[in-house]
């Protein structure tokens, strides 16, 4: 069986359904697990979308029929860092790579804007997040905060500066 192609791009507004049906669909096993605040939050809204859209450069990933079916947000915090935010893959997409594609796709947008450090932030019910961010390079950093009343764990990972980012040597 030949495994499923999806192309991964940059959002525009117009993806805006199709990321709040992503996050949704994904999120939706763990809402038991997360405090009503936190998962809206976490799954946005029509009224929230819109400012993610803005404030970061979101990625998703569309299947050959135009489905939106993965999707992160990453933007710069710092000069120095990078932040990854709202990664998500719907059920039937899932552990078939797109997650590391759009990880991938995130990661090389921070490292070409001049990140030396990718942050993200996670919760304890995402065990198996947690695994694929462990198997990618990222590591606990300690810190832990509120996230509307459930720990968020920051995770940290060192990237490779593209080349143009070093001194030239003579």
């Amino acid at each position: 069986m030949v495994p499923p192609r999806e192309t991964i791009r940059r959002a525009s507004a117009a993806d805006a359904g199709g990321v709040l049906r992503c996050l949704r669909l994904a999120f939706e096993p763990y809402r038991l697990s997360y405090t009503a605040a936190a998962f809206a939050d976490t799954v946005l809204a029509p009224e929230t979308i819109g400012n993610r859209l803005l404030i970061a450069k979101v990625f998703v990933a569309v299947s050959e029929g135009k489905e939106i079916v993965g999707t992160i947000g990453c933007q710069m915090v710092s000069p120095e860092e990078g932040h990854l935010r709202g990664m998500a893959v719907v059920p039937e997409w899932q552990g078939s790579g797109v997650a590391e594609r759009l990880l991938l796709s995130a990661e090389r947008e921070l490292r070409d804007a001049g990140c030396s450090l990718i942050s993200l932030d996670t919760t304890e019910p995402l065990k198996r997040a947690i695994r694929f961010y462990g198997k990618h390079g990222f590591h606990a950093s300690g810190k832990v905060a509120d996230f509307f009343g459930m720990p968020l764990y920051e995770y940290v990972k060192l990237t490779a500066l593209p080349a143009r980012h070093f001194p030239a040597t003579s």
